[in-house]
């Protein structure tokens, strides 16, 4: 049960409704809608970082669902579990992300182990990630992409601590999936 209540479109403060419009907007928006001013600046960030870039979505989703398991965010682990397999990873490689299983075995490519690498120094710090990790990721992505990687990882590891702290709930519709997939 969410630490908060989730706001529906009803009770959310008018300057947080444009966030209803489409219907229900998740449990970050629901929970952010307490104050509003936040909310307005914070979706816009979120939608950068996490939207269409150069990054591809699987290279996010492979980040984003690492990290969440690193820090072990139910919500965000469920939430991008779904995001993972629609992004067309394989169960090996979600599991990989996961932690269930390992992650050379699951991706073969030294490319993406040193992308999993950087996450993991990232995510679980303390400050700069050791330089033989560093040097890896560096060699398979450009300078625009590492920076890119280190604020997606960031911007994931906000998240985490803001569903987890706050009890989130994971959506019906993602419990469904799940389900439908053997992940729970």
């Amino acid at each position: 049960m969410s630490l908060v209540p989730l706001l529906d479109a009803q009770q959310a403060p008018l300057p947080a409704q444009e966030f209803y419009a489409d219907g229900d907007p998740g449990p970050i928006v629901a929970a952010l809608a307490h104050v509003p001013e936040v909310l307005e600046v914070t979706l816009p960030f979120l939608g950068v970082v996490l939207g269409p870039s150069a990054l591809s979505l699987r290279t996010k989703e492979i980040v984003i669902l690492r990290t969440s398991a690193v820090l072990a965010c139910r919500y965000c682990v469920d939430t991008h579990t779904v995001a993972a397999r629609d992004a067309d990873l394989s169960v090996d490689e979600v599991r990989a992300l996961r932690g269930e299983a390992e992650v050379a075995g699951a991706f073969p490519d030294p490319a993406d182990r040193s992308l999993i690498g950087w996450v993991d120094a990232v995510a679980l710090g303390p400050g700069t990630p050791p330089p033989e990790v560093a040097a890896a990721v560096s060699a398979s992505v450009g300078e625009a992409a590492l920076v890119e990687l280190t604020l997606l990882t960031a911007t994931t590891l906000l998240l985490n601590r803001f569903a987890t702290s706050l009890g989130l709930p994971t959506s019906p519709e993602t419990l469904r999936r799940l389900g439908e997939e053997g992940w729970r």
